[in-house]
């Protein structure tokens, strides 16, 4: 187009492809080009076959595949295994239009279908998919009701185990050498309970017993002490939750907290899991703990540190399965 605009101006066919570095050649073809067709005819097109000209699989047929994959699994369609390679896509494509591809033939028309190789969530084969729709679709919207409706707030609550033994993460080493992390020989634990709110709210507590309804009751006391307005707790259907002394705590403290139960066999559903598996990846990474008093310690870091962290706390619930609503408005959850 520069060149082009020189000639326009007057320039010599010659000084134009000296200054360009070009041949003759091109500025007579760019030339041309515009005489017959304007700025347009001078714009780059990529070259090569357009996409999807000529592929082996016509559109139709990509569909399917692409569809067999998002709602099945290999085993489903007569293959072996529970999860997609491209070598097993290869297999349904062979099976399915008599057609061999590559694998990296198989993975171009993967990242044409916008698929990605992932790592899955894992669901509980005992779990109710009835029970999550509903959950989705009544339980839920009716505890954001209620709360709005009193004036209250909704919290996550789980309980999770620490253990001295517990490595994880990754760190560089040699490579065929398995690098080694010098621990205790003690074995301890300690427990935590953990409540978060979409508003970035985090409530703690950490202990060295198990955990019992004795410990729950504990728990909803310190609770109900940090809130002027009624709490609306969601938990699991651990025992410890449904027992005779909590359900005592519960009805001589009416307008303190509420429990609301999730779905069973759902872990997915509850964004404080995430806090539970944030403890477990961030403690190796810290200081290595000796005995049980150091380890409770590190415990109560992690917590102080994540309540200082309303950000982070906002971004569990962003994270879990169900995308629940961020909203600064008090009454919204």
């Amino acid at each position: 187009m520069r060149a082009v605009a020189a000639l326009v101006a007057g320039r010599d066919r010659e000084d134009v492809a000296a200054v360009f570095g070009v041949s003759l050649k091109a500025v007579d073809i760019w030339w041309a080009k515009w005489r017959a067709g304007g700025r347009e005819a001078l714009v780059m097109r990529p070259r090569g076959r357009p996409v999807g000209v000529h592929q082996v699989l016509g559109e139709a047929e990509q569909a399917a595949v692409r569809q067999a994959v998002l709602d099945h699994r290999p085993c489903d369609v007569g293959l072996s295994g529970q999860l997609w390679t491209r070598r097993l896509i290869g297999g349904l494509i062979a099976k399915l239009y008599r057609v061999r591809l590559t694998e990296p033939g198989v993975g171009k028309y993967l990242k044409r279908w916008g698929l990605s190789f992932q790592r899955p969530d894992k669901r509980a084969v005992e779990q109710d998919p009835q029970a999550v729709a509903r959950w989705h679709e009544e339980t839920w919207p009716s505890i954001r009701a209620k709360a709005k409706k009193d004036g209250g707030e909704v919290l996550f609550a789980d309980q999770v185990g620490i253990r001295s033994d517990q490595v994880t993460g990754r760190t560089w080493g040699e490579k065929g050498k398995t690098p080694v992390v010098r621990r205790t020989g003690n074995r301890f634990s300690v427990n935590a309970m953990s409540a978060i709110s979409t508003k970035g709210r985090m409530h703690f507590m950490v202990f060295a017993e198990s955990f019992t309804a004795e410990v729950m009751c504990r728990f909803l006391d310190r609770l109900a002490g940090h809130f002027d307005h009624k709490v609306h707790l969601v938990v699991d259907g651990h025992s410890a939750h449904r027992s005779k002394k909590v359900r005592d705590w519960l009805a001589a403290h009416p307008d303190d907290v509420e429990l609301h139960f999730l779905p069973l066999y759902s872990p997915e559903l509850n964004p404080d899991e995430l806090v539970n598996a944030d403890l477990k990846h961030s403690l190796p990474k810290q200081h290595r703990a000796r005995d049980q008093a150091e380890l409770a310690a590190e415990t109560r870091r992690f917590f102080r540190r994540r309540q200082r962290q309303p950000h982070i706390v906002r971004g569990y619930f962003g994270g879990a399965h169900v995308r629940y609503a961020l909203n600064e408005n008090p009454m919204s959850f």
